[in-house]
């Protein structure tokens, strides 16, 4: 398209659809096909905990180059094919590797049930956005659980794939969710403890720096948004961030806990933030408001990178 970047239209293009659209239908999803590689790979695991190590630190780089390289091919073809073709399919590609709209909907649905004091339905709900057991959640841990997970969910599921779009194109985004699909499945202690520890460290490294650039716009947005300090979300976010097991999961977290003056915190695991006050169903709706900006803010910088990667190359 002239004067536009290819990569810009598709992005933005990409944006359109989800926020029109989406998520695809299961059977149509990249993302639960990254899924079944992983499990299909799990089953071939051995045993022992030496070469549980050496297998998963293969599938972790061996899936997402290969889920890249598919990128990469159906990149290459679209592009012979037609530079509209490129942009239209290109764009349907990218959607799935990232999701505003899903996210959004699921933390306001929560926010209507904790309103609404509907504790078994919030907690019926609560599994569709965090990992943790739920038997026992109040309305205000709960709460405070849909805030974390909006603020964490920032980077893995929004500012990491755009980022990893602008600087690597599809390739890059396609091979950064199946980094994260590693991580969601097998990168955790217990079962997976060997064989999902380099997939976990190498979600860790590619994270590092969206994590931080996703709590610093944090940050920023607290600026402009109402019911929100900078200050404290700048204070909080450098005195916390660390308390966190993850080293990026914190930075987001802490940043959000600043901005809206309460503490986020998970029993036996980490406590963020200075409680100022109860936490109410308001907070999720900051919180999302938080989203919205922050999302816009990436959306720029991703588009700035574009055309500085265009102007580089």
């Amino acid at each position: 398209m002239p004067g536009i970047p290819n990569d810009m239209a598709l992005l933005l293009l990409a944006v359109l659809l989800d926020l029109a659209v989406g998520e695809l239908p299961d059977r149509l999803h990249p993302t639960v096909w990254m899924g079944k590689t992983v499990s299909w790979s799990e089953k071939l695991a051995p045993g022992g905990q030496r070469s549980q190590l050496v297998y998963g630190a293969g599938i972790a780089l061996l899936i997402p180059v290969f889920w890249g390289g598919l990128a990469y091919l159906a990149k290459e073809g679209l592009q012979q094919l037609h530079e509209v073709s490129y942009i239209l399919a290109g764009a349907a590609l990218l959607k799935p590797t990232f999701s505003v709209r899903m996210l959004f909907q699921v933390a306001r649905w929560l926010r209507t049930l904790i309103a609404a004091g509907a504790i078994d339905e919030v907690r019926a709900n609560m599994p569709s956005l965090v990992s943790r057991n739920v038997d026992d959640l109040t309305l205000e841990q709960a709460t405070a659980a849909t805030v974390e997970s909006v603020s964490e969910n920032l980077t893995d599921s929004i500012i990491g794939p755009w980022l990893a779009f602008a600087l690597f194109g599809l390739p890059g985004a396609f091979a950064y969710r199946a980094v994260n699909t590693l991580d969601s499945m097998i990168g955790y202690h217990g079962r997976y403890e060997f064989l999902g520890k380099a997939s976990a460290r190498l979600d860790d490294l590619v994270n590092l720096i969206p994590a931080r650039l996703t709590a610093l716009l944090l940050v920023l947005a607290s600026f402009f948004l109402p019911g929100q300090r900078a200050a404290g979300a700048w204070r909080i976010m450098w005195r916390d961030h660390a308390r966190t097991a993850s080293p990026n999961a914190g930075w987001t977290m802490s940043a959000m806990a600043g901005a809206l003056g309460v503490a986020l915190e998970k029993a036996g695991h980490y406590r963020l933030g200075d409680a100022t006050r109860l936490q109410q169903p308001e907070d999720i709706t900051r919180a999302l408001q938080s989203m919205a900006l922050v999302s816009a803010f990436g959306l720029a910088l991703a588009i700035g990178l574009i055309y500085l990667r265009d102007w580089l190359i």
